[in-house]
């Protein structure tokens, strides 16, 4: 995103027309309202550590880029920790491990850190859905009823409505979140979770909770980033025949080899979340109320750790930069080990048509679980580039057209997804602008 396109989002995150609420946050948000608890004073901060382990061999140039970018925001303090990748026509050409994973406690980041990946969940259940679409199993048109028979949420004057398969793939089902709303809406109400907070909620409940909030609109007419991959989530459960982890595992991380998954494995791994604060980002509580504009979201780290815990489609997923890397590589090339070549074009190209992405602004159109840029404007990015975020602090974006691919996580809400920071990565990736 463009340093305009920020300010943007920053100023208007939500607007009202005509007594309706519409959500203008930037992309992967996810999270209740609610104050943020007091934080016992921190000690003071260790000096930034350098990278775990020298980049590869490449574009020297690039790394000299990245390497300031990096430095200066660990160092500064604005990152706690951040594991950068690029990929050029599937090499490496940088891998950068800096910051730390637990700044107290003064441990360094490592390459293969594990972090909560929000809702960089999204492509990876999206594709999982696509790859039951591809099998036969599933229809991009089928009614969700078909495999959720009560999930049937109505319009605001109490009429039915159809949501389908393809609506939560592109979010154009009339669903919202809970971020969203103003305090005491709809959501609010049903004490509806984002996928971020809540630990040890069932799936069934908050679709339960979802299903009794009015749509925003009828589907199909309006986009509107909400909750539909978590919905999703329970359709590709239901028509994969197994849990949603399980079914990921089987159509997507198994086939790539990649350890992406809603489980942590070695909870050592996992990265400390930080929060935006001032003088500098806060260590999270659970719960963690972080303010972006008007809005509060709420994170609850416990729960990539509590197996009781529904998997959220859009938002309940851990793992780490290079893996990410190594998933958005197969749908980069033609889907890999996962998608038919048609289907991972798809996925990547706009399906919404004319419909307005606010969140984004004019250029962008939307996929099957990525944004994609339509119309030149949002320089250096070209057009045909698909990209996502994570309110945990990450951000990706692939550019077919160089053939490249980038991956970053940290550990530091929500200034490792929009600001100074992100720019600052994207421009140093693009390199100075051409004469």
């Amino acid at each position: 995103m463009s340093s305009t396109t920020v300010k943007r989002l920053r100023a208007s995150v939500f607007t009202i027309a005509s007594g309706l609420l519409v959500s203008a946050l930037p992309a992967a948000l996810g999270g209740c309202g609610g104050a943020a608890p007091a934080a016992a004073p921190a000690p003071a901060p260790a000096p930034a550590p350098p990278a775990v382990a020298a980049a590869p061999r490449g574009d020297e140039a690039l790394q000299r880029r990245l390497d300031a970018v990096v430095d200066a925001a660990t160092a500064q303090g604005r990152i706690v920790g951040a594991v950068v990748v690029v990929a050029r026509d599937g090499e490496v050409v940088y891998r950068r491990a800096a910051g730390f994973v637990d700044r107290e406690a003064g441990i360094r980041m490592r390459e293969d850190t594990v972090f909560r990946l929000a809702s960089m969940t999204k492509p990876i259940v999206s594709a999982a859905a696509l790859a039951l679409v591809d099998a036969g199993a599933l229809g991009l048109d089928d009614p969700v009823t078909k495999w959720l028979p009560a999930f049937a949420p109505r319009l605001a004057d109490g009429r039915p409505a159809t949501i389908t398969v393809r609506h939560l793939l592109t979010h154009t089902a009339g669903l919202n979140y809970t971020f969203a709303e103003p305090e005491g809406g709809p959501y609010h109400r049903a004490r509806v979770s984002d996928g971020l907070d809540q630990p040890g909620l069932s799936l069934e409940d908050n679709l339960a909770r979802i299903a009794q909030a009015p749509l925003l609109f009828e589907p199909g007419t309006a986009w509107n980033y909400s909750l539909a991959t978590d919905v999703l989530g329970g359709v590709v459960a239901k028509a994969g025949g197994a849990p949603l982890p399980d079914v990921v595992r089987r159509l997507v991380t198994g086939p790539l080899g990649v350890d992406l998954a809603f489980t942590v494995a070695d909870p050592q791994r996992l990265a400390v979340p930080y929060g935006d604060a001032s003088p500098r980002p806060a260590r999270m509580a659970d719960p963690h109320a972080v303010s972006f504009g008007p809005a509060k979201v709420t994170f609850s780290p416990s729960r990539a750790l509590d197996p009781s815990s529904y998997p959220s489609g859009g938002a309940g997923m851990v793992g780490t930069a290079g893996d990410y890397v190594r998933f958005l590589e197969a749908l980069r090339t033609g889907g890999g080990k996962i998608l038919r070549p048609e289907t991972a074009v798809a996925m990547t190209s706009n399906q919404v048509g004319k419909l307005r992405v606010p969140m984004l602004g004019e250029a962008w159109g939307f996929g099957f679980g990525v944004a994609v840029l339509t119309e030149p404007g949002e320089a250096p990015s070209a057009v045909g580039t698909w990209q996502w975020s994570g309110a945990y602090g990450h951000h990706f974006w692939v550019d077919p057209s160089a053939k490249l691919t980038v991956v970053v996580l940290t550990n530091t809400a929500f200034a490792g997804m929009v600001g100074e920071f992100p720019d600052a990565v994207r421009r140093a990736v693009h390199g100075p602008a051409q004469p």
